[in-house]
C-alpha cells in the first residue's frame, strides 16, 4: 500500500436515498432524453450490453425502437457483427438507401433467400448493365409458386411505380393508396434505384416516435469490439456497413493498449462513428480515454455487490463513489458518463443518473428476455433462456494476445440458463416508469434539471 495513503470511503446505491423535495412535476411529464455520446441522443437513457447473452440484432432493434440503443457484441465472426449492424440499419428507416436487389437474371430461388435472409418481403429488379429499374418481385409473387428455378423476370411485376427525389411520407403514403401498393421505388434521373419506401417503414415511423434515429431516419446501434488491429479492422468494417457508435469494450480500460485503439479508431473513422470506450473507476483513467478521443466513458469496475472482479480479485470501486469521482472530468469535457453494472432495478437507475450518470449499460436483466439470444426451456414448471456454451468465446483471434482481455475474470458457468424474463419492452417500461417517478419527487423534468436538485441521503 501507498505509504501514507487515506483509505477513501466507497459508496454503492444501497447506501443512500433520494431526498424528496418541493415539486410541481408529474411522472407522466417527466423527459428522459439524453445523449449516449458527444453527438449522439437517446430518448431513454438505456443501453443493452455487449454481451454474447443479451445483445445481437434483434435486440438492438427493440432497445432503438424504444429510443434506447443496443450494443451488439463481438464474441462471433466479423462478417455476421458486420451483418448485424446491417440488419439494425435496415429495420426501418424514412427512406432505405441502395436497397437489396436482384437481377431479372436470377432464379425464384435467390430471391426467396434473399428475402428470407434481409428480412425483406419485396426486391427491385434491377438491370446489372444500365442499373435501372425494370420490375419488382414481392413475397405475394412466390407465395404459391413452385419452380424456384424460373428466371426471376418470368414472375416479377414489369410494371413499376417510381418516383424521383426526396419525397415525403404524407407524399409516399397518398401514392401507395392511390397505386394499391406498399413499396414505391426512388430512382435518379436516369431510372437507378437508389432508395426505397415501404409501408411498414412508414406505419413503424409512426409507431415509433421517439426511437433512436440518424439523420436518415434509420435505427441507431452500437457495437463492441476489443483492443489492437483487429478491434480497428472490426470497427472500420462495421462503419461502412452504417455503425454510429463502436464501444472499447474491456474490463480494465487504464491501459496504454486500450487509449492507442481509442486513438487509431479515431483517426481512420472520426468523421463516420463515435466511440465509447471503457471500463474505468477513476478520473485519471476517464481522462486519459478522452484524450485518446473518447466521445463517451463506459465506469464500472468491480462496483456491483456480485461482480467477479470484486469477489474473485478484490479489485474496485463502488459504482456510486465511481460516478462521483468521475463526473467532473467527464462534464468538463462535454463527454457523456455511462454507468454499467449495478442496476437491477429503476431505483438504482434514479440513483446512478441523479449521481451524474448520462445514461446505463444493461446486462443480466435483459438477458433471458424474447429479444435475447438463446432458446426458452421449460423444466419443472420453470421457464428459462438457454444461451450456447460452445459459443462462448470460440471467435476472438487467440494468435494475437493484443486482442484479449487480459483483465477479464472468466465467470462461465457450465449452467448457461437464465430466468425467461418475457419481452425486454416490459423491463424497459418498468425501469423508466421508475426512473420518471424518482426525477417528479425530486422536482426534475428532465434529467438535467434532475442532476442539478437530487440530494442523497446516507442510510450507513
Amino acid at each position: 500500500m501507498k505509504r501514507n495513503a487515506t483509505i477513501k470511503s466507497g459508496l454503492d446505491f444501497s447506501d443512500v436515498l433520494l431526498v424528496p423535495q418541493e415539486t410541481q412535476v408529474k411522472p407522466e411529464n417527466v423527459q428522459t432524453a439524453t445523449r449516449v455520446t458527444r453527438d449522439i441522443k437517446l430518448n431513454i437513457p438505456l443501453i443493452s450490453a455487449g454481451l454474447d447473452n443479451v445483445t445481437e440484432s434483434d435486440m438492438a432493434i427493440a432497445l432503438a425502437q424504444m429510443g434506447g440503443l443496443g450494443v451488439i457484441h463481438d464474441n462471433m465472426p466479423l462478417g455476421k457483427q458486420v451483418e448485424d449492424v446491417r440488419r439494425v440499419k435496415r429495420a426501418e428507416s424514412a427512406m432505405v438507401l441502395e436497397p437489396i436487389t436482384i437481377s431479372p437474371d436470377s432464379s425464384v430461388a435467390e430471391a426467396v433467400d434473399l428475402m428470407k435472409s434481409y428480412r425483406v418481403s419485396g426486391l427491385p429488379v434491377v438491370d446489372q448493365s444500365s442499373r435501372k429499374v425494370v420490375g419488382i418481385i414481392t413475397h405475394r409473387d412466390v407465395r404459391f409458386f413452385e419452380d424456384y428455378a424460373k428466371p426471376v423476370s418470368d414472375l416479377m411485376t414489369k410494371k413499376v411505380i417510381t418516383v424521383k427525389g426526396k419525397v415525403t411520407h404524407e407524399t409516399a403514403r397518398h401514392m401507395m393508396h392511390q397505386y394499391r401498393i406498399e413499396k414505391l421505388v426512388v430512382v435518379d434521373d436516369q431510372d437507378r434505384c437508389v432508395g426505397l419506401i415501404t409501408v411498414k417503414d412508414i406505419e413503424k415511423m409512426a409507431h415509433y416516435p421517439q426511437a433512436t434515429r440518424d439523420v436518415q431516419g434509420r435505427l441507431r446501434v452500437g457495437a463492441a469490439v476489443h483492443i489492437g488491429k483487429e478491434a480497428v479492422d472490426r470497427a472500420s468494417a462495421m462503419a461502412d456497413a452504417g455503425l454510429d457508435i463502436v464501444f472499447v469494450d474491456v474490463a480494465h480500460a487504464h491501459t496504454r493498449e486500450v487509449a492507442g485503439t481509442v486513438s487509431m479508431i479515431r483517426q481512420q473513422r472520426s468523421s463516420v462513428i463515435q466511440i465509447v470506450a471503457g471500463n474505468v473507476a477513476t478520473a485519471d483513467a476517464a481522462r486519459s480515454l478522452i484524450d485518446a478521443g473518447a466521445d463517451g466513458i463506459k465506469v464500472g469496475i468491480g462496483g456491483a455487490e456480485g461482480a467477479m472482479t470484486r469477489s474473485a480479485a478484490g479489485v474496485g470501486v463502488p459504482q456510486l463513489s465511481a460516478i462521483l469521482e468521475i463526473v467532473d472530468v467527464c462534464e468538463m469535457a462535454g463527454v457523456p458518463l455511462l454507468i454499467d453494472g449495478g442496476i437491477r432495478d429503476g431505483a438504482t437507475l434514479a440513483k446512478a443518473i441523479a449521481a451524474g450518470a448520462d445514461a446505463a449499460v444493461i446486462g443480466d436483466i435483459f438477458s433471458g428476455t424474447d429479444q435475447a439470444p438463446g432458446e426458452v426451456i421449460y423444466h419443472a414448471g420453470k421457464a428459462y433462456k438457454i444461451v450456447n456454451p460452445q459459443a462462448k468465446s470460440q471467435h476472438r483471434p487467440a494468435a494475437n494476445v493484443m486482442t484479449q482481455d487480459a483483465y477479464k475474470i472468466d465467470d462461465d458457468t457450465v449452467d448457461t440458463s437464465v430466468p425467461y424474463r418475457g419481452s425486454v419492452v416490459h423491463i424497459v417500461g418498468q425501469l423508466v416508469s421508475g426512473l420518471k417517478t424518482a426525477m417528479a419527487y425530486c422536482g426534475g423534468k428532465d434529467i438535467a434539471t434532475f442532476k442539478s436538485v437530487a440530494e442523497f441521503t446516507r442510510l450507513r
